[in-house]
């Protein structure tokens, strides 16, 4: 589903930049040291297109199909990035992530 970002947090909640998970890489904002955004994948076992609940905040996708979503605050840093919101007991970040941050 793309109707659905990350996006920036500052003296407001949800503001610039989008963070988008679909799009071409080398492609977008360019991340600097102190910006915090989200992180909000959303994946679904069937097609994308999304419908509104009655109460106003629940979404579902129109064929019903499962859904996950998860979302994470990452600091930018000089050195590469943070999680702000890992937890006690939270798995480390894969090899290949720990590696970018490494290189970056």
């Amino acid at each position: 589903m793309r109707e659905f970002c990350g996006h920036g947090i500052g003296r407001n909640f949800h503001e610039d930049p989008q963070v988008l998970h679909y799009g071409k890489a080398g492609t977008g904002e360019v991340l600097r040291a102190g910006m915090t955004f989200t992180i909000e994948p959303m994946i679904n076992a069937g097609r994308r297109d999304i419908r509104e609940m009655s109460d106003g905040w629940t979404i579902v996708t129109k064929d019903r199909s499962l859904s996950a979503q998860w979302e994470h605050t990452v600091l930018v840093t000089e050195t590469g990035y943070e999680v702000l919101t890992t937890s006690a007991g939270c798995q480390a970040p894969p090899a290949f992530v720990a590696a970018a941050q490494v290189a970056a």
